[in-house]
């Protein structure tokens, strides 16, 4: 038995955030019903990339919606919103990333919905929170990374701002409901009362700089400056980065740069060998060892550095990778079936429980497909 199994989840959210978290509560054993506008659904539905569609919905949406069935219901109709506030009063959790004062206007707001379930959670996600100036601006991946900077962290000293290349903020914020919905559903065994848990992209985005961004909240005011060569993390001294070797790139970890000259025979790092230039000289010792790692190939390096237990690492693309052994051990693929039978090989859920990995077949669903089950 999954552990969220019993549980119903009302999933009104759209794109990423909102639908990542009902996914994994869904994983988890969680009935999750979506609730789409007939005719068009979530507009995530449309949202191809990659070039990659299954039938007329893109390969996108099946990535995030596995797992789940599908309502059909205009919520501007007075007889739908009745049946869906039918619904709610059965359910357990409900999710939406509507911006603020939206779900009001329906009259599906928090207020409204506590008195129609008094022991229903309420996840509601936001791009900037729900009061200033920013709460109007569109809550995106990409604008929130911009205005949060995290794009000076990433990139060379001299590069411009370097976003990640995935849709980091929207995984994130997704995870940090996931974690005020089981701390909500946690105290209701306890109460018996539900509760609104918020979250937002941008407080999301702080979250995750909090290592560096309490350096910076206790330091001169200054902007942590990325190291000119090989940067991979704006606070740490070298050796940290990743370098070029003759067929391919070497990821070096937190390692002694005396030890490094040891071990790599590589004399023009002596000069450095005081712990207390790690940082003072970075780009000097990185400089140093850019031009000594293009001297040979990865495995040749390694081979110095591994067996002294150094920390560092080849350095993989997704090819690269699905073809190693410790990727198998993972079992980390899963293949589900969209509704006109299209098998989509997807990631699982990360979580394991009792030893076990929690898989389902089942895919994305079709547009309205359970309509019937819940409505009528």
């Amino acid at each position: 038995m999954k552990p969220l199994e019993g549980l119903r989840v009302l999933d009104f959210a759209q794109f990423l955030a909102g639908p990542m978290a009902a996914l994994r509560l869904a994983d988890l054993g969680a009935e999750v019903i979506k609730i789409e506008r007939p005719g068009v659904g979530d507009l995530c539905r449309s949202l191809v990339i990659s070039d990659q569609k299954v039938g007329s919905d893109s390969l996108l949406f099946h990535t995030i919606n596995r797992n789940k069935a599908s309502v059909a219901a205009d919520l501007k109709n007075p007889e739908d919103l009745d049946r869906i506030k039918t619904l709610l009063s059965t359910s357990d959790v409900m999710i939406h990333n509507f911006r603020p004062g939206v779900m009001e206007r329906i009259g599906l707001g928090w207020d409204d919905v506590r008195k129609i379930n008094p022991g229903l959670v309420y996840g509601a996600v936001t791009g900037y929170g729900t009061t200033g100036p920013w709460v109007k601006k569109p809550g995106q991946d990409l604008l929130v990374q911009s205005l949060s900077g995290m794009t000076w962290l990433s990139g060379n000293r001299n590069d411009p701002p370097v976003p990640a290349g995935f849709a980091v903020l929207d995984i994130t914020c997704g995870n940090h409901l996931v974690q005020g919905i089981m701390a909500a559903l946690l105290r209701r065994e306890r109460t018996g009362q539900g509760g609104l848990v918020e979250v937002d992209l941008m407080s999301s985005a702080i979250d995750m700089q909090f290592e560096l961004f309490t350096a910076f909240l206790n330091g001169d005011g200054a902007m942590s400056e990325r190291s000119a060569i090989s940067n991979a993390n704006a606070s740490v001294g070298a050796p940290y980065g990743i370098y070029a070797c003759t067929d391919g790139y070497i990821a070096i970890a937190m390692t002694p740069v005396a030890k490094l000259a040891e071990l790599l025979d590589c004399p023009d790092l002596l000069p450095f060998s005081d712990p207390g230039l790690a940082f003072s000289k970075r780009d000097e010792i990185k400089g140093v060892l850019r031009d000594f790692l293009l001297q040979d190939d990865v495995g040749h390096w390694l081979d110095r550095l591994e067996p002294a237990d150094i920390w560092c690492s080849r350095v993989l693309d997704w090819p690269e990778l699905i073809e190693t052994e410790g990727f198998a051990a993972l079992d980390a693929i899963q293949t589900v079936k969209a509704p006109d039978g299209t098998a989509i090989r997807t990631t699982r859920c990360p979580i394991r429980l009792d030893g076990q990995v929690m898989t389902s077949d089942a895919g994305g669903p079709a547009l309205g497909a359970d309509t019937g089950s819940y409505l009528d």
